[in-house]
């Protein structure tokens, strides 16, 4: 397998990045350049894997410094964090764990040669936290290898486990049990053969365990508008969303859709308890975006005032939706922070291993 031909700056020490599972995209660090290998897509299946495979002895086979460290996703059962500790043994340099929404927001930092310190919005489907739980709606501190979370969305239950982000519905249901209106959901989604046995399991953790992801909270707002209660394809209820919202055009946020805790923790659930009253799909939508721009340009603009940091980094996967990006690019702004995002790289998680490699070359430098 061939590397793709891009590259451009990253110094620092020689490092191969793998990535994580999704849109899995290794890349190498070495000379001063961060070279990509092509993508090997989700890790999903052997031919996925052996892709994967091909493209690290790819960028092994470039020339220049030999890795001093191999990074890669804090998940132990990733195929590619089991390759990259394989492969440290064989070339006894460090398997170096770096968590997910850390490199994220890494990534953009070492686009844009940010060192830091910076807050960070990590806003995707999923990444493993650093205390074993699903996270996705992050609000970071991030100084070199340090990083530090200071609040995240308030946990929805995950109905099912995985099975909840491939049908939307599951997360809806999640909503209507939080608000009290969990009687509502054998009938509202009756054409669910699990709808039923669904409000069975919802408040049991080991059934349904928690979930911090933005990405979860696009689905629960696309299948409480009846804009997709199922997932044909990948983020087709977040697409169907911003679809949705951009033909309705702008409207007002709701001006107490949201809450914020004293312990950081950013509250959507009244935004989504209005929407499944919502008789206007594409209104609904709308007022989504607008309401959800304002809330974590609120959220932010506290905490930069808390920290005493003036510049913002966006990351994760739910900045491909470009209406909610530009809304809150706009907020932040207007409140006078320097806002850093993905222009070169890929928001997703296909452009995650420059920031693993980042973060490694912070650790092996100590700084």
């Amino acid at each position: 397998m061939q590397t793709a031909d891009t590259a451009w700056p990253l110094p620092g020490a020689a490092v191969l990045a793998v990535g994580a599972w999704f849109e899995s995209t290794p890349a190498r660090a070495a000379d001063g350049r961060l070279h990509w290998a092509a993508s090997a897509g989700d890790l999903c299946d052997a031919d996925a894997c052996r892709r994967f495979d091909a493209a690290l002895e790819a960028l092994l086979a470039l020339p220049g410094a030999p890795p001093q460290a191999i990074a890669h996703d804090l998940h132990p059962d990733f195929h590619s964090t089991r390759v990259a500790r394989a492969l440290a043994d064989r070339l006894r340099v460090p398997a170096i764990a770096v968590q997910h929404h850390h490199a994220h927001i890494a990534a953009v930092l070492a686009e844009h040669r940010c060192a830091g310190p910076t807050l960070g919005l990590a806003a995707d489907g999923v990444g493993l936290g650093n205390d074993g739980t699903a996270w996705g709606g992050e609000l970071l501190r991030v100084d070199g290898a340090t990083c530090t979370r200071l609040g995240h969305l308030r946990a929805l239950p995950l109905p099912g486990g995985d099975r909840a982000a491939r049908e939307p519905w599951r997360m809806a249901a999640a909503v209507l049990h939080l608000a009290g209106r969990g009687g509502e959901i054998a009938s509202r989604f009756a054409r669910h053969a699990a709808a039923a046995q669904l409000v069975q399991i919802i408040g049991r953790p080991h059934l349904s365990p928690p979930t911090s992801s933005l990405g979860r909270y696009f689905d629960a707002a696309a299948a409480l508008l009846g804009l997709c209660e199922v997932n044909e394809t990948g983020a087709q209820a977040a697409i169907a969303l911003e679809s949705a919202a951009r033909a309705h055009g702008p409207v007002t946020a709701e001006p107490d859709g949201w809450r914020i805790a004293a312990d950081g923790t950013l509250d959507l659930l009244p935004l989504l308890e209005r929407l499944a009253d919502e008789p206007d799909a594409a209104r609904g939508a709308a007022r989504f975006h607008a309401t959800l721009a304002a809330a974590l340009a609120c959220w932010l603009i506290d905490a930069a005032r808390a920290q005493a940091l003036d510049t913002v980094a966006l990351g994760g996967g739910c900045f491909h939706n470009r209406l909610l990006c530009a809304a809150l690019c706009a907020h932040l702004t207007a409140a006078g922070l320097a806002v850093l995002r993905p222009e070169r790289l890929p928001p997703g998680d296909a452009g995650i291993a420059a920031g693993q490699a980042w973060v490694a070359q912070r650790i092996l430098q100590g700084a």
